[in-house]
């Protein structure tokens, strides 16, 4: 059992990692966040630097459900995204 959730616990840190490299690839802001949510992702404009999108992400990795925390923030921010990752390099 404790050996499941250290695998699922690296699992999801590498989903993490991906994502963040994949939007940083794309040219969009990635920022760690506090509990509810992973990151802050902003899209800048590239000729006057200002926000023009910053959303809430949350990363899954598998079949991951949301903790009820989660589910409260998605219910209440209207640019939370879940995004559903597959690690490759897990």
């Amino acid at each position: 059992m404790r050996e499941r959730l250290a695998e699922n616990y690296r699992k999801g840190k590498a989903a993490e990692e991906q994502f963040r490299m994949r939007c940083s690839f794309e040219g969009k802001e990635v920022e760690r966040t506090g509990r509810g949510h992973d990151f802050r992702v902003r899209t800048r404009d590239p000729w006057t630097g200002r926000v023009i999108r910053s959303e809430l992400v949350e990363v899954k990795s598998g079949n991951a459900d949301l903790s009820d925390l989660q589910e409260k923030t998605r219910k209440k921010k209207s640019n939370y995204r879940v995004r559903r990752e597959d690690p490759r390099f897990y």
